[in-house]
This record gives C-alpha cells, structure tokens and sequence, in this order.
C-alpha cells in the first residue's frame, strides 16, 4: 500500500478559510486568566481559535498549519515532515482528503495522496494509516460538536516495510462549517483550545 505526495494542484486550494482580518489579530496577544498569552485566530464560519501565543500560524486559504515547536520547515505546508504542527483545513482541502483525492468523509483518516507519504516525524521513512482506535462527538466552542477520530498510524522503513515508530492521527471534521483539524504530533493543549472556541 504505497503513498507519497501531495498534488501540487491541491496544495494550490485557495477558497477563503482565515478571515482578512486574521493576520492582524493572530499578532495581537492577549492575556488568559491561566496568566499565558493568547492570539486570536480567526476562522471561517465565525469560528475564532484562541491560540498561545508561541504558536505560528502559516498557510493561507484551506490549507493553513499551526507550528507549534520545532519545525524543518515551517512554510512547507500539509505533509511535509519533521514539523510540530497541526493542520486547519477548509473545503477545497475537505473536497480532495480521501485517498486517490476523495472527498474526506470521516470514515476514512485524512490522507491526500496516491502513494506512501513521508512520516512526518522522520522524512527516511514511509507513512501507514490504519484504523480509527477512537470515534465519537468533541466540543468545539459552544454549541458546536465535530466528529473525532484518532488514526492509529506507523512510519515505515522504504526498504523491508519495518516498523520504525507508531503514532495517531487526530482530526475533529465540523461538516456543516466545512472545517477539519488534523493534527499528527499529539500536540499538547489543542483539545483545550479548540473546547474553548468562540462562535459569533
């Protein structure tokens, strides 16, 4: 079962997924009652993430990624490895995320490719998605709920197919908002922020 990379065409996808106004207010950093730092990152569908303030958001349209440690490459974009981020992704994004540039359903981890992609913790070897560990329903801001999946995922050796390093893909799909976080490095804080989104 082999995968590898991303059609330039859909790394092109450029349907409005962060407001104009986002890339002022990601640079305004506002304090929490937890004493850390925040930005506001504005969404489409009036979805407003408030994200700490060290995290970097980069991408535009459908395809934007949260750095949120160390990165390779930080303007590289979905699929590219060695990169502490998640992915927020909008319809154009949604429209070819099923394997062979299916439209991501949630029934399926999201995977836009044909060949084996590079894992993202180690771009020497390949990545294998299987079956989802857990399902259900997660609160995003108020009076919104996305359907959450966690990806049981292996990174591969290209020579032999042995197993190198095992982890999960998380995604939370809103369908009706059209939006999908994906995140691949367990990336500590995101359920919080994502449960205390805003919605106007």
């Amino acid at each position: 079962m082999k995968k590898t990379t991303l059609a330039a065409a859909a790394l092109a996808a450029a349907a409005v997924l962060v407001a104009p106004a986002s890339a002022s207010a990601t640079t305004t950093a506002t304090a929490t009652t937890a004493g850390s730092a925040t930005r506001p990152l504005e969404l489409r569908n009036g979805l407003t993430l408030n994200l700490p303030s060290g995290w970097k958001v980069s991408g535009k349209g459908d395809w934007i990624q949260v750095v949120t440690g160390a990165c390779a490459n930080p303007r590289g974009g979905y699929g590219h490895s060695e990169c502490d981020s998640f992915s927020i992704l909008g319809p154009d994004a949604i429209k070819i995320g099923n394997e062979v540039f299916n439209p991501y359903t949630a029934k399926r981890p999201f995977y836009p490719a044909t060949d084996v992609q590079p894992c993202p913790h180690n771009r020497k070897w390949g990545q294998v998605l299987g079956g989802a560990a857990v399902k259900g329903l997660r609160q995003v801001g108020p009076g919104h709920k996305a359907h959450y999946r966690e990806w049981k995922a292996k990174c591969i050796s290209y020579s032999g197919g042995t197993v190198k390093s095992r982890y999960v893909q998380r995604e939370w799909y809103l369908p009706q908002s059209k939006i999908l976080i994906v995140d691949r490095w367990n990336t500590p804080g995101l359920p919080g922020v994502l449960k205390r989104a805003v919605w106007r």
